[in-house]
């Protein structure tokens, strides 16, 4: 099955929805959802604190929040509740993108040991392992992903433990990074466009003689070996040498991000994404999708008002937008969600959209071709 991509389909008749083999929360994320719930459950008694957000999944975090649980940063970085005021009787749970060192030597100098409830993903672990074991042997590394990213951060922090490292966000900036590798463009500009995210003293000509090219877990998988491939011609033209690490790239991104491009295969009228809006992986699944459907990220089914209108954020403008006559008459609906969103909310936006059309079959009904075979 995993290499067959087509969708499902769930047919209630008078509209149908076609839903990807893979799509909702990865491993990653449950097992950060389970700590983070099991930590509640067992120490009622205590403040808990979450670093900055558990997940990019605001039913979630809103969730956990109602449950006691606060933030003491938000993503941005900015402080919510005051460091100074936690003390070693405290709990403080790191969420599933890590944290960076100097966060934990923090906590530590607060008695609060980071890695007592430390939920960061072991996929983001492996690709710290991985920058650790090039750094060791004398690489630079260079970091594909969103350098605002919590654990984009987290990764910067860690593989600058061992040597220079610079974040670069897309190809395009693979490859101003490798006109400055060979040359072609001067030295001068780097700091303009690498500087706020490169190891102090960065230098392109001498730092990446030996480098290697890890990322944020939740990039497109295709960017990045774009990434790879624009950076390992300029190294190739240079005589530089480029480590091989597409081991890094995390397997439930590459399925969700695969499964996606099953959904692209497939004819349907419009698209529906429901995630976090600061989710990275979310964002693009639906900057794939936006290709070849009109596409709409919302978080919830609250968000659907009826058949005339939704609500729905538009990562370009960094806005949230309000669309007339969304659904048009569709009759045919691709639907999946980001790996921080809950299977339940995607359950909700289905029978909310399968409610505006008269009609429409039941849900059993409409599951019966499955039913069967379970």
């Amino acid at each position: 099955m995993k290499k067959d991509m087509r969708p499902a389909v769930l047919d209630f008749g008078a509209v149908r929805f076609k839903i990807p083999r893979h799509f909702g929360f990865c491993y990653g994320v449950q097992n950060a959802i389970d700590i983070a719930y099991k930590t509640v459950h067992e120490h009622a008694d205590k403040r808990i604190f979450l670093l900055s957000e558990m997940i990019h999944n605001p039913t979630v975090n809103e969730d956990l929040q109602a449950k006691g649980v606060r933030f003491l940063f938000d993503t941005a970085g900015t402080e919510l509740f005051p460091f100074e005021d936690l003390s070693a009787d405290d709990i403080v749970i790191v969420p599933a993108f890590g944290t960076t060192l100097e966060m934990q030597a923090r906590l530590a100098a607060k008695g609060i040991d980071p890695y007592q409830y430390d939920t960061t993903c072991p996929f983001v672990v492996k690709v710290w392992r991985r920058g650790d074991q090039l750094g060791r042997k004398g690489h630079a590394l260079v970091i594909h992903g969103k350098y605002q990213h919590e654990e984009t951060r987290a990764t910067f922090s860690h593989a600058a433990e061992n040597g220079p490292a610079v974040v670069v966000f897309n190809v395009e900036e693979a490859r101003i990074l490798g006109g400055f590798m060979t040359r072609k463009r001067p030295f001068s500009d780097f700091e303009a466009v690498f500087g706020h995210k490169a190891t102090p003293g960065f230098d392109p000509v001498h730092d990446l003689v030996r480098f290697g090219v890890i990322n944020q877990t939740t990039m497109l998988a295709t960017e990045t070996q774009e990434v790879m491939d624009v950076l390992k011609a300029a190294a190739d033209e240079v005589g530089y040498a480029m480590a091989d690490t597409s081991d890094t790239l995390c397997y439930a991104t590459n399925e969700n991000q695969a499964a996606t491009y099953g959904l692209l295969e497939e004819e349907a009228d419009v698209a529906v994404v429901v995630g976090g809006y600061n989710s990275s992986n979310t964002l693009h699944i639906v900057e794939l999708l936006e290709r070849k459907f009109p596409t709409y990220h919302i978080r919830d089914e609250t968000e659907i008002a009826d058949a005339s209108k939704v609500r729905h954020f538009n990562q370009w403008m960094d806005a949230m937008v309000e669309t007339q006559h969304w659904l048009n008459g569709a009759k045919t609906i691709s639907i999946t969600s980001g790996a921080s969103c809950p299977d339940s909310l995607v359950d909700a936006v289905i029978l909310k959209i399968a409610a505006l059309y008269p009609g429409a079959t039941a849900l059993d009904e409409a599951m019966a071709p499955y039913s069967a075979t379970m």
